[in-house]
Protein backbone atom coordinates (compact mmCIF):
# COMPACT_ATOMS: atom_id res chain seq x y z
CA UNK A 1 0.00 0.00 0.00
CA UNK A 2 0.95 3.80 -1.06
CA UNK A 3 2.03 5.82 2.11
CA UNK A 4 -0.28 8.04 2.43
CA UNK A 5 1.13 11.56 2.71
CA UNK A 6 -1.51 13.74 3.90
CA UNK A 7 -1.86 11.39 7.28
CA UNK A 8 1.77 12.34 7.27
CA UNK A 9 1.22 15.95 7.32
CA UNK A 10 -1.94 15.41 9.37
CA UNK A 11 -4.02 17.03 6.31
CA UNK A 12 -7.69 16.08 4.68
CA UNK A 13 -7.31 14.65 1.06
CA UNK A 14 -9.23 17.95 0.14
CA UNK A 15 -6.56 19.91 1.26
CA UNK A 16 -5.36 23.07 -0.43
CA UNK A 17 -1.66 24.34 -1.51
CA UNK A 18 -1.76 27.23 0.57
CA UNK A 19 -3.03 25.02 4.03
CA UNK A 20 0.05 22.69 2.68
CA UNK A 21 2.67 24.80 2.52
CA UNK A 22 1.84 26.57 6.14
CA UNK A 23 1.58 23.41 7.50
CA UNK A 24 4.57 21.95 5.85
CA UNK A 25 6.36 25.19 7.57
CA UNK A 26 4.83 24.12 11.04
CA UNK A 27 6.45 20.72 10.69
CA UNK A 28 9.31 21.52 9.50
CA UNK A 29 10.23 24.23 12.51
CA UNK A 30 9.16 21.79 14.84
CA UNK A 31 10.97 18.56 14.07
CA UNK A 32 14.40 20.38 12.64
CA UNK A 33 16.71 17.99 13.23
CA UNK A 34 19.46 20.62 13.99
CA UNK A 35 16.35 20.57 17.52
CA UNK A 36 17.21 17.79 18.74
CA UNK A 37 20.26 15.51 19.80
CA UNK A 38 21.01 11.82 20.40
CA UNK A 39 18.15 9.05 19.75
CA UNK A 40 15.76 11.98 19.51
CA UNK A 41 17.91 13.54 16.87
CA UNK A 42 17.67 10.62 13.95
CA UNK A 43 13.74 10.02 14.54
CA UNK A 44 13.51 13.59 13.79
CA UNK A 45 15.45 13.89 10.70
CA UNK A 46 13.53 10.95 9.41
CA UNK A 47 10.19 12.51 10.53
CA UNK A 48 12.13 15.75 8.55
CA UNK A 49 12.71 13.31 5.69
CA UNK A 50 8.79 12.17 5.65
CA UNK A 51 7.09 15.91 5.75
CA UNK A 52 9.38 17.05 2.92
CA UNK A 53 8.46 14.20 0.89
CA UNK A 54 5.11 14.41 1.59
CA UNK A 55 4.97 18.11 1.02
CA UNK A 56 6.85 18.20 -2.93
CA UNK A 57 4.50 14.83 -3.13
CA UNK A 58 1.04 17.08 -2.51
CA UNK A 59 2.13 20.55 -3.70
CA UNK A 60 3.26 19.03 -7.52
CA UNK A 61 -0.65 18.38 -9.25
CA UNK A 62 0.42 15.96 -11.14
CA UNK A 63 2.47 13.93 -8.35
CA UNK A 64 -0.26 14.27 -6.35
CA UNK A 65 -3.03 13.16 -9.15
CA UNK A 66 -1.12 9.82 -8.61
CA UNK A 67 -1.06 9.82 -5.10
CA UNK A 68 -4.41 9.82 -4.72
CA UNK A 69 -4.99 7.05 -7.44
CA UNK A 70 -2.65 4.71 -5.46
CA UNK A 71 -4.32 5.56 -2.48
CA UNK A 72 -7.23 4.47 -3.73
CA UNK A 73 -6.18 1.76 -5.57
CA UNK A 74 -7.94 -1.98 -3.73
CA UNK A 75 -4.95 -3.59 -2.81
CA UNK A 76 -4.73 -7.61 -2.21
CA UNK A 77 -3.78 -6.80 1.23
CA UNK A 78 -5.87 -8.62 4.24
CA UNK A 79 -8.99 -5.52 5.04
CA UNK A 80 -7.84 -7.27 8.91
CA UNK A 81 -4.62 -5.68 8.54
CA UNK A 82 -4.39 -3.45 11.44
CA UNK A 83 -2.57 -0.16 9.79
CA UNK A 84 -4.98 -0.48 6.65
CA UNK A 85 -7.66 -0.50 8.94
CA UNK A 86 -6.55 2.21 11.00
CA UNK A 87 -6.28 4.48 8.04
CA UNK A 88 -9.55 4.01 6.99
CA UNK A 89 -10.92 4.65 10.11
CA UNK A 90 -8.72 7.94 10.24
CA UNK A 91 -10.03 8.83 6.88
CA UNK A 92 -13.50 8.02 7.82
CA UNK A 93 -13.27 10.41 11.03
CA UNK A 94 -11.73 13.31 9.04
CA UNK A 95 -14.29 13.33 5.99
CA UNK A 96 -17.14 13.22 9.32
CA UNK A 97 -15.11 16.19 11.06
CA UNK A 98 -15.17 18.38 7.72
CA UNK A 99 -18.54 17.98 7.52
CA UNK A 100 -19.19 18.85 10.97
CA UNK A 101 -20.46 15.53 11.99
CA UNK A 102 -18.80 15.33 15.46
CA UNK A 103 -20.48 11.68 16.68
CA UNK A 104 -19.43 9.86 13.40
CA UNK A 105 -16.05 11.35 13.55
CA UNK A 106 -15.38 10.84 17.32
CA UNK A 107 -16.49 7.29 17.10
CA UNK A 108 -14.46 6.48 14.08
CA UNK A 109 -11.33 8.08 15.50
CA UNK A 110 -12.35 6.08 18.79
CA UNK A 111 -12.07 2.75 16.53
CA UNK A 112 -8.66 4.02 15.23
CA UNK A 113 -7.05 4.60 18.96
CA UNK A 114 -8.44 1.26 19.74
CA UNK A 115 -6.77 -0.83 16.61
CA UNK A 116 -3.43 1.46 17.05
CA UNK A 117 -2.90 2.84 21.06
CA UNK A 118 0.11 4.35 19.61
CA UNK A 119 -1.16 6.40 16.69
CA UNK A 120 -0.52 9.76 18.00
CA UNK A 121 -2.63 11.52 15.11
CA UNK A 122 -5.61 9.45 16.01
CA UNK A 123 -5.70 11.11 19.86
CA UNK A 124 -5.11 14.14 18.50
CA UNK A 125 -7.73 14.03 16.07
CA UNK A 126 -9.95 12.54 18.61
CA UNK A 127 -9.19 15.48 21.06
CA UNK A 128 -9.59 17.82 18.51
CA UNK A 129 -12.90 16.52 17.56
CA UNK A 130 -14.65 16.17 21.24
CA UNK A 131 -13.38 19.65 22.13
CA UNK A 132 -15.83 20.96 20.19
CA UNK A 133 -19.01 19.75 22.65
CA UNK A 134 -18.59 20.70 26.37
CA UNK A 135 -20.18 17.52 27.55
CA UNK A 136 -17.51 15.76 25.72
CA UNK A 137 -14.28 17.70 27.36
CA UNK A 138 -13.54 14.56 29.68
CA UNK A 139 -12.93 12.13 26.73
CA UNK A 140 -10.83 15.28 24.92
CA UNK A 141 -8.39 16.05 28.17
CA UNK A 142 -7.55 12.21 27.82
CA UNK A 143 -7.18 12.15 23.98
CA UNK A 144 -4.85 15.47 24.40
CA UNK A 145 -3.46 13.77 27.13
CA UNK A 146 -2.10 10.53 24.96
CA UNK A 147 -1.06 12.21 22.10
CA UNK A 148 1.04 14.65 24.11
CA UNK A 149 2.66 11.05 25.63
CA UNK A 150 3.32 9.75 22.25
CA UNK A 151 4.45 13.05 20.81
CA UNK A 152 5.70 15.22 23.55
CA UNK A 153 7.34 18.37 21.89
CA UNK A 154 4.85 18.41 19.73
CA UNK A 155 3.48 22.04 19.73
CA UNK A 156 0.48 22.10 18.32
CA UNK A 157 -0.71 19.06 20.43
CA UNK A 158 0.75 20.91 23.24
CA UNK A 159 -1.36 23.92 22.47
CA UNK A 160 -4.47 22.27 22.38
CA UNK A 161 -3.68 20.12 25.64
CA UNK A 162 -3.50 23.99 26.91
CA UNK A 163 -6.81 24.99 25.23
CA UNK A 164 -9.05 21.96 26.43
CA UNK A 165 -7.38 22.47 30.01
CA UNK A 166 -8.25 25.70 30.08
CA UNK A 167 -11.65 25.72 28.58
CA UNK A 168 -12.19 22.65 31.60
CA UNK A 169 -11.38 24.75 34.08
CA UNK A 170 -8.34 23.37 34.99
CA UNK A 171 -5.95 26.52 35.33
CA UNK A 172 -3.04 24.95 36.83
CA UNK A 173 -2.77 22.20 34.02
CA UNK A 174 -3.73 24.58 30.99
CA UNK A 175 -0.59 26.53 32.04
CA UNK A 176 1.43 23.62 32.10
CA UNK A 177 0.97 22.85 28.67
CA UNK A 178 0.65 26.36 27.15
CA UNK A 179 3.82 26.87 28.74
CA UNK A 180 5.46 23.48 27.48
CA UNK A 181 4.48 24.65 24.09
CA UNK A 182 6.31 28.06 24.26
CA UNK A 183 9.51 26.05 25.53
CA UNK A 184 9.39 23.77 22.08
CA UNK A 185 8.15 26.01 19.89
CA UNK A 186 9.08 30.01 21.12
CA UNK A 187 7.12 32.92 21.23
CA UNK A 188 3.23 32.24 20.62
CA UNK A 189 0.42 34.91 20.41
CA UNK A 190 -2.30 32.48 20.62
CA UNK A 191 -0.44 30.91 23.71
CA UNK A 192 0.46 34.46 25.44
CA UNK A 193 -3.19 35.45 24.75
CA UNK A 194 -4.65 31.76 26.39
CA UNK A 195 -1.74 32.39 29.82
CA UNK A 196 -3.03 36.19 30.22
CA UNK A 197 -6.97 34.76 30.16
CA UNK A 198 -5.85 32.70 32.63
CA UNK A 199 -3.95 34.96 35.11
CA UNK A 200 -7.11 37.38 34.68
CA UNK A 201 -9.78 34.41 35.10
CA UNK A 202 -11.06 34.08 38.64
CA UNK A 203 -8.32 31.40 40.77
CA UNK A 204 -10.64 28.69 40.64
CA UNK A 205 -8.36 25.83 39.67
CA UNK A 206 -11.42 23.10 39.00
CA UNK A 207 -9.06 20.02 38.99
CA UNK A 208 -10.20 16.64 40.88
CA UNK A 209 -8.20 14.19 40.09
CA UNK A 210 -7.59 12.63 36.48
CA UNK A 211 -10.81 11.87 34.50
CA UNK A 212 -11.33 8.31 34.33
CA UNK A 213 -11.91 6.03 31.75
CA UNK A 214 -13.10 6.74 28.27
CA UNK A 215 -17.40 6.48 28.49
CA UNK A 216 -19.44 6.25 25.28
CA UNK A 217 -20.92 8.84 23.65
CA UNK A 218 -22.60 7.89 20.89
Amino acid sequence: MSKDFYNVLALPRDVKPPDIKARFRELARERHPDRFQGDDKAKAETDFQDITEAFNILMDPVRRRQHDLDLDRPTRKSVHDPQEVVRVYLNRGIRAFKKNNLAEAAANFSRATEKDPENYQAWHHLALTCAREQRWLPKAQEAIVKACELRPRHVAYLKLAGKIFARSGMTSRAKQYYNQALREGGPDLAISKGLKALEEAPRQDQEKGKPGLFRKIW
